[in-house]
């Protein structure tokens, strides 16, 4: 008998260690390689260093992305964190205009 009842507490820990843990990090995966194959040139995105740009061109492992007029980088596909929404572009624009106002 408490040989069953040690059984069934280690299943437990497995369930929630599967439910909290693995399921997760599982979803979070596929998530971030749905993100990578939906990238196409002309994007703006944000890499997992933070830095922001448009892709200018695409490879099955990597992409460039340009950063400033002639200024392109070269980066593994998934280093891309996110895509740039156009809410947040729109914000950017805002905060890089305030910016360059404080300094002239």
């Amino acid at each position: 008998m408490e040989g069953l009842s040690s059984l069934i507490f280690l299943a437990f820990l497995i369930a929630v260690f599967y439910f909290m843990l693995i399921r997760p990090q599982k979803k979070r995966v596929a998530q971030h390689k749905t993100l990578i194959d939906s990238v196409s040139v002309g994007d703006d995105v944000i890499t997992i260093g933070g830095l922001h740009g448009t892709v200018s061109s695409l490879d099955e492992d990597s992409f460039d992305l340009t950063v400033s007029p002639g200024v392109n980088l070269r980066f593994v596909r998934s280093a891309i964190a996110r895509k740039v929404t156009e809410d947040q572009a729109a914000e950017q624009r805002e905060d890089d205009e305030l910016a360059s106002d404080e300094q002239a």
